[in-house]
C-alpha cells in the first residue's frame, strides 16, 4: 500500500511538472506569434464551439445531472448550466476579444530625460498563467481568450462539478489553436480535479508566473496558503446598493430588484441594501413587497451583514446618513462592487470619492461589474486584490510593462 501511494505521489509530481514546463514553452511561442495569428486562433475556437455545440451541451447535461443528484442548490446549478443562448454568448465573447486592439508591443509614457535618453514602457505578456475556478464553464473559454489575446499561455483547472463540460470546451480550444498553427499547450485543461495535483502545480513558480483563483472562500484560501506563485485573489462579492435620501424610488426599486434577482448566484449580485432613513418609511415597504414577489428572503439581523449569500436572500438596513452607509460598506464589504441610487450630485461624488471598492456604480445595477459589460470583451474575473489589477480583468490586465531606453552614446558618470 505504501509503495502504491508513493508511486501515485511521484506520478502526480511528474504530471504537474510536465504541465508547467509545457506551459512555459508554449508561452514563449505565443508571445512571438503575431496579433493576426492569435486573433485567427480565437475566431477558429469560436467556430469550433458553435460546431461542437451539441457535444458540449450533452457534456454539460451530464455535469448538471451529477450535480442534481448530489443535492446542489438551484442557484449554483444556474452557474453550472449551459444552454444554446449561453454557449452562443461564449462564442461571441471569443470573437469580441479577437476584435480588441492588440495590447502587446505598444510603448507608453515616452519621456526624454535631461541627458537625452528616451525612456518608455513597452507592454508585454505576463507569461504562463494558472487559472483555478469552480462551477462556471464559461470561464474556460473566457480565460483562454483573454490570456491568448494578451500573448500568454494558460493552464485551466476547473472544478469537478464541470469536468465533462470543461473537457469538451478544451477540445474546441485545442482544435482552434491547431488550425491557427499555435501549440496545444497554449491552453491546457488539467485532466484531473485531484487537489494533490493542484498543490503540486502551485509549487512551480519557476515556470508559472501568476495564479488566479476564482471560486468560494475555501478555494481561495487553499490557493493563497499553498502557492509559491504570485496570487491575484478574486474574492467573494459582498456587494451593496445604497438608496440615498434623494433617490428616485421607482429607479431604486428597479435597480435593487435587478441587482439581487437577475442572477443571484453570481459575484456581482447585491447582497446588502442600505436605505437612508429619510426615504425608508415609503421605500422599504415597497422594496420588501417587490423582493418577496421575486422569492427573496429579506434579513435584517446583524449576522446577515458581510455575507455572500449567492441565493435569493438579501440583507437590509436603514441608515441615518450617507456617512453611515459608507462606514457600513467599509466594515462589511469585500472590495467588489457598490452602487448608489441618488439624484443628488454631491452625494454621488462623495460616494465615488470615498468608497474604494473595485467598481463603484451611480444609478445603475451592481450587475454591470462585468468585463463584457464594461467593454473588455470578457473578463478573467474581478480582482479584489489592490496590486497589479483591481476590478474586472481584461486582456490588458494580463500584461505587464518593461522599460525601453534609447540613447545616443550616453554613459553614466
Amino acid at each position: 500500500m505504501v509503495a502504491e501511494l508513493l508511486a501515485e505521489e511521484k506520478d502526480t509530481i511528474e504530471l504537474a511538472g510536465k504541465i508547467a514546463r509545457d506551459a512555459r514553452a508554449a508561452a514563449r511561442l505565443v508571445a512571438k506569434a503575431g496579433a493576426a495569428q492569435r486573433e485567427r486562433a480565437l475566431r477558429l475556437v469560436a467556430t469550433r464551439v458553435r460546431e461542437g455545440a451539441r457535444r458540449i451541451l450533452d457534456a454539460n447535461g451530464a455535469d448538471l445531472e451529477a450535480a442534481r443528484r448530489g443535492g446542489t442548490a438551484p442557484a449554483m446549478l444556474d452557474r453550472l448550466a449551459l444552454d444554446e443562448r449561453r454557449l452562443e454568448a461564449a462564442a461571441r465573447a471569443l470573437e469580441e476579444v479577437a476584435a480588441l486592439p492588440d495590447p502587446i508591443g505598444t510603448v507608453e509614457r515616452i519621456v526624454r530625460r535631461p541627458n537625452g535618453l528616451r525612456v518608455g514602457r513597452m507592454r508585454i505578456p505576463l507569461g504562463a498563467i494558472l487559472i483555478i475556478y469552480e462551477a462556471r464553464p464559461h470561464v474556460t473559454t473566457d480565460a483562454f481568450a483573454l490570456c491568448l489575446r494578451a500573448g500568454n499561455a494558460v493552464v485551466l483547472r476547473g472544478g469537478s462539478e464541470a469536468q465533462h463540460t470543461n473537457r469538451a470546451l478544451g477540445e474546441a480550444i485545442a482544435a482552434g489553436l491547431d488550425g491557427a498553427g499555435l501549440p496545444a499547450a497554449a491552453a491546457q485543461v488539467v485532466p484531473t480535479t485531484d487537489r494533490a495535483l493542484l498543490e503540486a502545480l502551485l509549487q512551480h513558480d519557476a515556470e508559472l508566473d501568476l495564479v488566479i483563483p476564482r471560486g468560494g472562500e475555501g478555494l481561495i484560501r487553499f490557493v493563497a496558503e499553498r502557492s509559491r506563485i504570485p496570487v491575484i485573489k478574486h474574492y467573494k462579492g459582498v456587494c451593496h446598493v445604497y438608496v440615498d435620501a434623494a433617490a428616485d424610488e421607482d429607479m431604486a426599486l428597479a435597480i435593487c430588484d435587478n441587482a439581487k434577482t437577475s442572477r443571484p448566484a453570481v459575484c456581482n449580485a447585491a447582497e446588502t441594501i442600505l436605505v437612508h432613513q429619510a426615504i425608508a418609511p415609503t421605500f422599504v415597504p415597497r422594496l420588501e413587497a417587490r423582493l418577496r414577489e421575486r422569492g427573496v428572503t429579506v434579513r435584517t439581523d446583524e449576522a446577515a451583514f458581510g455575507v455572500e449569500f449567492l441565493d435569493l436572500v438579501v440583507a437590509l438596513r436603514v441608515v441615518p446618513s450617507i456617512d453611515a452607509a459608507i462606514a457600513h460598506i467599509e466594515r462589511h464589504g469585500s472590495d467588489h462592487t457598490e452602487a448608489i441610487v441618488t439624484r443628488d450630485l454631491t452625494a454621488a461624488r462623495r460616494f465615488v470619492d470615498e468608497v474604494n471598492s473595485s467598481t463603484v456604480v451611480v444609478n445603475a445595477s451592481t450587475r454591470f461589474a462585468d468585463g463584457g459589460e464594461l467593454g473588455l470583451g470578457a473578463e478573467i474575473g474581478i480582482s479584489t486584490t489592490r496590486l497589479h489589477a483591481y476590478g474586472p480583468m481584461g486582456a490588458e490586465e494580463l500584461t505587464t510593462t518593461k522599460f525601453v531606453v534609447h540613447g545616443d552614446g550616453q554613459i553614466r558618470t
